[in-house]
């Protein structure tokens, strides 16, 4: 039996190193000028207490409950599942193979077919991911990166097909592609060459999709990955400033894209750091788009963010604790002005979640909506003495992060350089020692263990998803005007060799049912594929 912990330390500080004091007083107190300079209102600039100014008063977060397994067929049981319990919008999980731009019949695709999300390998799929789901009445976010542009295309599609013109579609892509070199790994293509999808997809998306965010600049993998609040908040509105650097030199204007862009954060255990940690974001976002690259629409000064608890504070020891961690992380997320939440299952350090599971995670958001009293009052944590603190503690040690890597060159240097990636590491290799030394408590894995534990219901994806998943894309091809295609194909080449914008080609070779991994591959034929060094 594992020894239990009745004694606190003798030290105290935040997961980012930041010194706890005992007691924060009115000597911690912003003067009147610093509360104008650093809170303002709600809803106004810096917008530390939140980017509206009456936030959940008017209209609560959305409940975007991840979720993708399988073949579109059990996915869109899922969907409609959630969507009949309450939730307010769709977020899609996509399995790897679709993520790196392989279809499911692709020798590296074995045994990964469904298994972490969605297998998508042509518009016949997205049609049944979608189906009976009408797109100008739901928002879809769909965390997917290195093929962004197909899947993005894939919608605009289905749209087509469900009479639902390009402009009346919302939702978000991930489309974050440095945070991938950084940590999480599913690249395609160089990162010069992913830079130009990005912008291209910028600059689309502003004159056809007005209400798509094209962009979720996401610091949530990187705190995956064992960064901390600050480095997630450094790191992210790094790679940020990198993809308005790139937007720029393409030729938009600020103002054009920028409202556009989205965030995705997490949200972990300390409860006060990672209030603070948002509201921190706002502010500096807020200052860097009016001050350094001087837009002038407020919109373009928000950070809009989504919000997913941990995952890595997931345990498979005792997981019905895990309904409590993502509470408080989840509370954390609302209190600290969250635009969208997904609150994780139980299981997911076991398997998928199983619907039960699903259904526990959505109520956890909806019973913190409707019954704590915490959607009432905006930001009802300003002015604590102690949030204050913490908040600027955050903001100077996250600038100081991004000083350095404006010092290397800016945010794709670092990248290419491995700066991030070894600041990364190094931080989870740290929060692994105290957890082995137990200065850092985790309740059931290094305290109060248990000897014996139940084995729980647990979700499986079978062997017959991937044969079934090929058999299909065998009569999608079998059935498709393959002139067609190779015509769609051969124009997309020639775009990507040149300097077109690269999404009306996907679109069209989209249309005819080209499939993800045929216009991945001429991608890969003109770009080439990107090698960590």
């Amino acid at each position: 039996m594992q020894a239990r912990h009745s004694e606190r330390k003798a030290e105290f500080a935040t997961s980012s190193g930041i010194p706890i004091e005992r007691v924060y007083g009115p000597e911690s107190a912003l003067t009147i000028e610093e509360a104008v300079d650093k809170l303002g209102e709600p809803g106004q600039f810096p917008y530390t207490r939140g980017i509206q100014p009456t936030m959940y008063r008017g209209r609560l977060w959305t409940m975007r409950q991840y979720a993708g397994f399988g073949s579109a067929t059990q996915t869109n049981a899922r969907f409609r599942y959630l969507l009949e319990q309450g939730q307010t919008g769709l977020s899609t999980a996509f399995d790897l193979p679709t993520q790196i731009g392989y279809d499911a019949d692709h020798p590296f695709a074995r045994g990964e077919v469904g298994k972490v999300g969605v297998s998508i390998s042509s518009l016949r799929d997205m049609e049944t991911l979608f189906s009976g789901i009408p797109l100008d009445q739901v928002s879809t976010s769909m965390t997917i990166n290195a093929p962004a542009s197909v899947l993005l295309a894939m919608y605009i599609a289905v749209g087509e097909k469900q009479g639902v013109p390009m402009a009346k579609l919302s939702g978000t892509i991930q489309n974050d592609i440095l945070k991938e070199y950084v940590a999480r790994g599913t690249y395609i293509y160089p990162p010069q060459a992913s830079m130009r999808l990005i912008t291209d997809i910028f600059s689309f998306c502003a004159q056809n999709l007005p209400s798509f965010n094209t962009i979720s600049i996401s610091g949530y993998h990187m705190r995956e990955a064992g960064s901390t609040a600050v480095q997630e908040v450094a790191f992210t509105l790094a790679n940020a400033r990198a993809y308005v650097d790139a937007a720029l030199a393409a030729g938009l204007a600020v103002d054009d894209f920028a409202p556009r862009l989205s965030f995705f954060f997490n949200a972990h255990n300390q409860f006060f750091e990672e209030i603070a940690k948002f509201r921190a974001a706002r502010r500096m976002w807020a200052r860097i788009m009016r001050d350094t690259y001087g837009a002038q629409n407020p919109k373009s000064w928000q950070l809009r963010f989504h919000t997913q608890t941990g995952g890595s504070t997931l345990t498979a020891q005792q997981p019905d604790n895990n309904i409590v961690r993502v509470t408080v992380q989840a509370l954390a997320a609302a209190l600290g002005g969250t635009q969208s939440l997904h609150t994780n299952s139980r299981d997911e350090a076991l398997a998928l979640p199983t619907e039960e599971s699903a259904r526990i995670a959505l109520r956890t958001q909806q019973i913190i909506a409707f019954e704590s009293g915490a959607a009432d009052v905006v930001d009802p944590l300003g002015g604590s003495y102690y949030v204050e603190a913490l908040t600027d503690a955050i903001e100077q040690e996250a600038l100081a992060y991004m000083e350095i890597i404006a010092s290397l060159g800016g945010a794709v240097t670092a990248v290419e350089q491995g700066y991030m990636q070894r600041e990364i590491q190094r931080a989870a290799y740290e929060t692994q020692l105290r957890i082995e030394r137990q200065e850092d408590i985790v309740i059931g894995v290094n305290s109060y263990a248990l000897e014996h534990e139940p084995e729980p219901e647990l979700l499986r994806v079978g062997p017959e998803l991937e044969q079934e998943a090929c058999a299909r894309l065998a009569d999608v091809r079998a059935s498709r005007d393959q002139e067609a295609v190779d015509a769609a194909l051969k124009a997309l080449h020639t775009a990507a060799s040149g300097d077109d914008n690269l999404m009306p080609p996907i679109i069209e070779a989209v249309r005819t049912y080209a499939t993800l991994g045929e216009i991945c591959d001429v991608m890969r034929a003109v770009f080439g594929e990107y090698r960590p060094v």
